[in-house]
């Protein structure tokens, strides 16, 4: 297994990348991970995500939306939308990598899996596969005036939330499983219910119990990993059909 870090140009920034690839003689598929808000590409479960996903045979690359972690910018300075440009700005990137097959799967994690699931349905055609960890279906509580910790929701976002742009995730999203913890308390679970709703088949829900929002437990991080990895191998490989 390599890592490589490597820079993405955005407007007016950057965006920084950490790319894993396993030992393969052949081009291989690769998942890109999303990280919430107030978070960083280098947390615990990326990490352990890159260890986890070359180990089954894809690559894994990890990343810092603007304004967080090693990429430019502030993050009270961002949006959905410069989210959703940094995200598919790295998929542009990728899909030109001689490692790579250029199939692609997407994790993202509380407000990176509201993000992923956005760029899954602008890009429908070249993704595979998603999965959610503790995804909220819409941001009106991201917004809320009475919300004590506002660290990283800037004005802009702010706006933007006022005119429903981003108001709750799309619809058909096929090949998705939503996980979510029935103890999470910052996106109640009935969250995740409803993107499994939304979702076309084939998808799933898988609840963990007592799980919370940053699925800090070991054990729960443990099933939280093993069941995404098990979901882009039955969707990644190349000889995987697409509408299993």
């Amino acid at each position: 297994m390599s890592a490589g870090r490597i820079t993405v140009d955005v407007p007016g920034g950057r965006v920084a990348v950490a790319l894993h690839l396993p030992e393969s003689a052949e081009p291989v598929a690769c998942v890109v991970a999303c990280h919430g808000l107030n978070a960083s590409k280098e947390s615990d479960k990326y990490l352990m995500l890159g260890e986890a996903v070359p180990a089954a045979g894809f690559a894994l690359a990890r990343f810092d939306f603007r304004g967080c972690g090693e990429s430019s910018g502030a993050e009270e300075e961002t949006t959905i939308a410069t989210r959703i440009e940094d995200a598919e700005a790295v998929l542009a990137f990728l899909k030109s990598h001689p490692r790579l097959s250029g199939r692609v799967g997407l994790l993202g994690s509380s407000l990176g899996g509201f993000v992923a699931l956005q760029v899954a349905a602008r890009a429908s055609a070249d993704i595979r596969a998603v999965v959610t960890w503790n995804a909220p279906s819409d941001l009106r509580r991201l917004g809320d005036e009475s919300r004590a910790d506002r660290t990283g929701i800037g004005a802009p976002l702010l706006e933007e939330l006022a005119t429903h742009r981003f108001a709750t995730t799309p619809g058909g999203i096929t090949r998705h499983l939503a996980i979510h913890g029935d103890r999470d308390d910052v996106v109640p679970p009935e969250h995740g219910a409803v993107l499994h709703s939304r979702a076309a088949a084939p998808c799933e829900l898988l609840v963990i119990a007592g799980g919370d929002h940053r699925i800090t437990d070991p054990e729960h991080r443990r099933r939280a990993i093993d069941a995404s990895v098990a979901w882009f191998r039955r969707f990644l490989h190349a000889e995987g059909g697409l509408d299993e």
